[in-house]
């Protein structure tokens, strides 16, 4: 099979998508001229055109809410952010009228449409820059909200989230951008929703999704030389989560940890936390630990950085406590 960056199986995605359906469009600051800001839409505006590929100002209210007027006339768009930091700018248009319209509407309206980009730390970018919204979204009844954590997801669920009929987040990292996969050449599509077990294992179950399943599977392997046989779930999405494939891990390994990049109040690891020990509690050998950001702005100083974010150690010291190892 061969292997392709995170950015081409999204451009992939993308690309392949507009071909088959002509109500597919792109559109957000820098995808045209500039090949996009990450290189994701690299080429496009050569095959689709101008009015398939389109530039915007720096205006994410505006250009969002035309894609969300364009989603209710029956078109699908693409709207890129370049970062979610900047869709703050716009979230009154995701959150009061694609998540809602449907609803509001009484089913006379609906908005199909793709809302994408990079999230999370990507380096010494400080605090504007750097933060983790997943849960924001997820908190939205209307939404999808999909978080892939490398190539071949990420292809299979973008091509699914712009087939879907409502809207959804689609959050990358952009530290993965160059990360390089296997990816099909034939078409498939992964269902959002269901949740892929990375690694399977018998003495704890480590849950994640986006780039810290990279850091989990990195701890797994520091825990087999020590015996510690990881379970590791990668949700891939966010909203709807797969609680049937975290709770039948945990009735297999009675022991859970939970590891995301975000701050810890009212996290997507809160969420799985409580749905575990309220569906499995008699399954659990030990209490639910997290691993999450320092409840803190991010810092720029790499030094604190690494200080501040969910590390290879900590994973490691948060299974060790659930097992009831030896620091």
């Amino acid at each position: 099979m061969r292997t392709i960056q995170f950015r081409e199986a999204l451009r992939e995605a993308m690309s392949e998508e507009m071909r088959r359906d002509p109500k597919v469009f792109l559109m957000g600051e820098e995808v045209a001229e500039y090949n996009g800001a990450y290189k994701v839409s690299q080429g496009m505006l050569d095959e689709f055109g101008p009015e398939r590929v389109i530039d915007t100002p720096i205006a994410e209210l505006g250009f969002a809410g035309i894609g969300v007027g364009a989603a209710m006339n029956g078109l699908r768009p693409i709207i890129e952010f370049m970062t979610f930091n900047f869709s703050l700018v716009a979230i009154d248009q995701v959150i009061n009228s694609a998540a809602k319209i449907m609803s509001m509407s009484g089913g006379q309206y609906s908005a199909p449409m793709v809302f994408r980009g990079p999230t999370g730390n990507a380096g010494m970018l400080s605090s504007q820059h750097s933060q983790n919204f997943e849960n924001w979204y997820a908190n939205t009844p209307g939404l999808k909200v999909v978080v892939p954590s490398n190539p071949y997801d990420a292809k299979g669920l973008l091509k699914s989230a712009i087939r879907d009929n409502d809207p959804v987040i689609f959050m990358e990292s952009e530290l993965m951008y160059g990360d390089k996969g296997e990816v099909p050449e034939e078409e498939y599509l992964i269902p959002i929703g269901v949740a892929d077990i990375k690694r399977p294992g018998k003495d704890v179950t480590i849950v994640s999704f986006g780039k810290m399943v990279k850091l989990v599977l990195q701890a797994a392997e520091e825990l087999a030389k020590d015996g510690v046989d990881a379970e590791v779930i990668d949700l891939r999405s966010v909203r709807p989560i797969d609680y049937k494939a975290i709770i039948e891990s945990v009735k297999k390994t009675n022991r859970l940890v939970v590891v995301e990049e975000a701050w810890p109040l009212a996290s997507i690891s809160s969420e799985i936390a409580f749905h575990v020990q309220h569906n499995a509690f008699d399954y659990l050998d030990a209490p639910v630990k997290r691993v999450t950001a320092r409840d803190v702005p991010l810092p720029y100083a790499p030094t604190l950085i690494e200080a501040s974010l969910p590390n290879v150690k900590r994973v490691i010291q948060a299974v060790k406590d659930v097992t009831y190892a030896k620091a």
